[in-house]
């Protein structure tokens, strides 16, 4: 039996054992997926005994990304590019690592827009300059968009971002100041959300989307809120939305297929899954 993992600390909350559990017994395959709470101090030996244990790989979650990317030799150009590490597999004996977050949102994307939606974007605007963040101008970057904003409350790191993914795309890639969002609003037909601000428990992100063209489209890779408040805000003006739960199902397409040999689909009745499962708060 194959078994894959998700690690982090904390995990509990994680619902990546729901989807991957959902994929096994639909299409019967004797495997399982099951959550593994470790310590920073500890990421490395972790790394070092997995496939001992009898893990042929699993995701990697808060707040091990870039602690796997550093001690992970063998990794995909995408991982390179991002930095970060959230799927491993062992291939040869060598564990290797990919970041398919990238893949998750653009996926999420497309699957919720229709195919060329870019076309009716020339600008985007992507709040945030975290990881998050990092990989979804990454995703952008391979699409015919002409301009991407990185506003971000510490500029410097907005800055960092767009220094380090610039070489990448024909989109030209520009630092905002967090002041200056009002001002590039008009100019955005895509608005992303990274950061916490709407997650729960968490301040809501105050935003004039009054101010955003009206056909804009609004994203937030929050899901918990499923809806939150810039989604429900943008709605409320007639904008096209974007939840954060399809990028978490979609970024774990690949993943199952590499451990398990079958490329799963995400249905809706994997959706609703999830959905029910945030309803009722675990």
């Amino acid at each position: 039996m194959k078994k894959a993992f998700i690690v982090g600390h904390p995990i509990k909350h994680s619902r990546s054992p729901l989807i991957h559990g959902y994929w096994l017994k639909r299409y019967g395959i004797e495997g399982s997926y099951e959550r593994i709470d470790v310590e920073p101090v500890n990421f490395g030996n972790f790394l070092q005994i997995f496939h001992e244990q009898g893990f042929v790989g699993g995701n990697v979650t808060i707040p091990h990304k870039e602690a796997a990317f550093s001690r992970i030799v063998s990794r995909t150009e995408r991982a390179e590019r991002l930095g970060a590490i959230n799927t491993l597999w062992v291939e040869n004996g060598v564990v290797r690592g990919d970041n398919t977050d990238v893949l998750g949102f653009m996926a999420n994307l497309d699957l919720s827009l229709g195919t060329g939606w870019e076309q009716d974007v020339d600008t985007a605007l992507v709040l945030g300059a975290g990881g998050g963040a990092r990989g979804i101008v990454a995703g952008l970057q391979e699409r015919p968009l002409r301009r991407i904003l990185v506003a971000n409350r510490t500029l410097s790191k907005a800055q960092d971002l767009v220094r380090s993914l610039e070489a990448r795309g024909a989109a030209i890639l520009e630092p905002l100041a967090w002041e200056d969002l009002d001002r590039a609003l008009p100019d955005a037909q895509l608005i992303v959300n990274t950061t916490s601000l709407g997650m729960a428990g968490q301040p809501s992100l105050q935003l004039d989307l009054a101010r955003a063209p009206a056909r804009a489209i609004v994203s937030d890779i929050v899901y918990v809120p499923l809806k939150t408040p810039l989604l429900a805000a943008a709605e409320e003006q007639g904008l096209r939305i974007v939840d954060g739960l399809g990028m978490l199902l979609h970024q774990a397409v690949p993943g199952f297929e590499r451990w398990f040999g079958l490329r799963p689909e995400v249905t809706p009745e994997l959706r609703a899954l999830i959905v029910a499962d945030l309803g009722a708060g675990r």
